[in-house]
């Protein structure tokens, strides 16, 4: 490499960050740019209800940071970062009183689930088993795999719906409805490709690294990343919008923490007209509508097993919820959606004050909604934790439109950064993924592969393949 070559990065999220680290490791001097007070992107954490109560502004459970090849190779438990192993990784309760769980055992999960045991050891604890060939593959652009029959063992599953798979393997109602509430986390209906991956490989997370939170909130984990950054001579700078980057210092490299739409704001008019095209017809999903409550006791489940898991699937059966995410898909507001919850404080007594606690839901809701889901959501959680209003202290709302203002990746509200069918699966935003038609120029968002998750792997590849572009 000839001599020193300066970058710029735009977005401080876990891909933005992630891509810095690389650069800077490479010794290229690296500034990173955010437009908000603080950096960290969907993994912030702030008191957005009432003082001494953290809550987490958008990731709260993190396997797949834990799982990250690259992250892996970080000592970001050096600059503080602890991870906090809840005893049950999922619960998913019903109307009379049980519920299913998901715990770091693939046999005590799959017992519970009587006759359909087999059935989970077949699709998630096969999974599992196969992680460590599976994870470099699915956490990578499209490429020719270095474990090609284990790929494609996992491939005509994962690339099939969840009503589809989930129909084949299962009889009963907790096993269709533990693996219907971990396939919605993809944002598709619950019958359209290739739902079926989200459930096996979230799914199988939960056997091999656990559904863990970092104590102290999503923020540790960014506080860690950008102090591992500053160590290796890269600069993050707050409250620094970009709103061209023809307004950026010179820079042999720069890499957009971006999704499509407002990359086009930025670098647009440097495109040509066909590039620019094809990030215009990149399709956005179904929206978010999310809730921070400072409660005054734990949400009180009929359910106890639901008390000893950070991440709760509030959605009754996989029917129910195979209706409510195709309203959101269609268009339709669901009076019955599928709620997400989270509850860290159970686990970390630095969340709120003493003998208080915190949690956070969302459902999702058509693209850029306005319409108000609170009363619904709570709805669907004192239908299986009566008296839970009874507790709240105070509320935080976000709508689809507040998720986008605080930031522009998530156009609509949409969290995924972009449709996740087949169709945008291994080609996002476009057959380019990282590369634009400017030179130097790159993209490294949730909007390319491997997509959605707080894994940093976006920004990994993206950066791996600038460095390699622009060496001499």
């Amino acid at each position: 490499m000839a001599g020193v070559m300066d970058a710029a990065v735009v977005g401080s999220g876990p891909n933005g960050l992630a891509a810095a680290i690389v650069l800077a490791q490479a010794g290229l001097k690296v500034v990173v740019h955010e437009s908000a007070p603080g950096f960290g992107g969907a993994a912030r954490s702030e008191e957005l209800t009432l003082p001494g109560f953290v809550h987490d502004v958008g990731s709260a459970v993190h396997p797949f940071a834990v799982a990250s090849p690259f992250f892996q190779t970080l000592p970001l438990h050096t600059y503080g970062l602890e991870w906090i192993a809840p005893p049950a990784e999922l619960a998913h309760p019903f109307d009379d009183g049980t519920a299913a769980v998901s715990y770091r055992s693939v046999d005590q999960t799959a017992l519970a689930l009587g006759a359909d045991a087999d059935g989970y050891r077949r699709t998630i604890g096969w999974t599992a088993a196969r992680w460590p060939k599976l994870a470099g593959e699915l956490l990578a652009p499209l490429h020719f795999p270095r474990h090609p029959l284990t790929m494609a063992a996992f491939g005509v599953a994962a690339l099939d719906s969840i009503d589809h798979v989930g129909r084949r393997a299962f009889r009963g109602r907790d096993a269709m409805a533990l693996l219907g509430g971990i396939a919605a986390h993809g944002m598709l209906p619950l019958d359209v490709r290739p739902s079926a991956g989200v459930a096996l490989t979230l799914g199988a997370l939960a056997h091999v690294v656990g559904w863990v939170i970092p104590k102290g909130g999503a923020q540790q984990l960014s506080n860690a990343l950008v102090r591992h950054l500053e160590s290796l001579g890269g600069e993050v700078r707050v409250n620094s919008r970009v709103t061209s980057i023809d307004d950026l210092s010179p820079a042999r490299i720069v890499m957009c923490d971006l999704s499509p739409r407002p990359f086009l704001k930025i670098a647009g008019h440097r495109l040509p007209l066909g590039y620019r095209t094809k990030l215009e017809r990149f399709r956005y999903g179904m929206g978010v509508f999310k809730i921070d409550w400072a409660l005054g006791a734990p949400i009180p489940w009929t359910a106890a097993e639901c008390s000893r898991a950070a991440t709760v699937h509030v959605g009754g059966t996989f029917e129910e919820m195979e209706t409510s995410e195709r309203d959101a898909w269609e268009g339709r507001v669901s009076g019955r959606p599928f709620v997400i919850v989270t509850q860290p404080s159970l686990f970390d007594d630095t969340r709120a004050p003493r003998g208080s606690h915190t949690a956070w839901g969302y459902c999702h809701v058509p693209h850029a909604s306005t319409a108000d889901m609170l009363p619904a959501i709570e709805r669907q959680i004192e239908r299986f934790a009566p008296g839970f209003a009874k507790r709240v202290l105070a509320r935080h709302v976000m709508t689809p439109a507040d998720l986008e203002a605080r930031n522009a990746n998530l156009v609509g509200g949409d969290i995924a950064a972009g449709v996740t069918d087949l169709a945008q699966l291994f080609t996002r935003p476009t057959k380019r993924t990282y590369s634009t038609p400017v030179k130097g120029l790159y993209l490294c968002s949730a909007s390319t592969p491997p997509g959605v998750g707080v894994h940093g792997m976006c920004g990994f590849h993206a950066a791996r393949r600038a460095l390699r572009e622009t060496t001499d």
